[in-house]
């Protein structure tokens, strides 16, 4: 009787060919598990790298958007939540202790919460970015700055407003889309007050 099976039927034929050494075969090359493993971190990287690529591209979060919503933890535990604050004037502020044209605009800032905070509908939030919390700490010291402040936890919210520097500043209006936005540090109080202050018209 003919054998009717196909030789690629047979347990024997179906096999890979066995490699000395721990090497696997992979497109028709023997590689070692360390060289295989290196090869996946760097298209692990590149990959990181091309999403990094299109975000830069994509620019930072547009005017007239909604404003991504994120959490921030301060320094002394706080926590806000930007979808908490509908109905507020949020001025969402970047700025790292490292960073010379954000102390140009530190005390500006800091006179326009405490012109602002009375009126409990204006939110000013420092969200410090790529710094450590002692450098940190001494810089809002310096300076004197009352209004809330965090660490950029991992990069999450710079990355959701693809910011590319600092200082850069987010002003987002009531209904919770972005109003303004300010790649430089603020050259005084008047100037923060004319982007803030359109927004709280009836």
């Amino acid at each position: 009787m003919t054998d009717t099976h196909s030789p690629l039927d047979t347990p024997e034929s179906s096999a890979p060919p066995a490699i000395p050494g721990g090497r696997i075969m992979l497109f028709g090359r023997a590689f070692s598990w360390g060289a295989l493993i290196a090869w996946i971190a760097v298209l692990g990287l590149l990959t990181l790298l091309a999403f990094g690529l299109l975000r830069t591209q994509r620019g930072t979060v547009a005017v007239g958007e909604k404003a991504p919503d994120f959490t921030l933890t301060t320094f002394d535990n706080q926590q806000f939540h930007l979808s908490d604050l509908k109905g507020k004037v949020v001025l969402v502020n970047f700025w790292a202790s490292w960073c010379k044209p954000c102390e140009q605009e530190a005390a500006d800032l800091e006179a326009a919460w405490r012109y602002y905070q009375p009126r409990r509908d204006v939110v000013f939030l420092g969200v410090d970015y790529v710094d450590t919390e002692t450098e940190a700490k001494a810089y809002l010291k310096k300076f004197d700055i009352t209004y809330p402040n965090g660490p950029d936890l991992a990069t999450r919210i710079s990355q959701a407003y693809r910011i590319t520097g600092v200082p850069e500043t987010f002003i987002i209006g009531k209904d919770g889309t972005l109003k303004y936005y300010k790649y430089a540090p603020f050259t005084s109080l008047a100037e923060i007050q004319s982007m803030i202050d359109p927004l709280l018209e009836p």
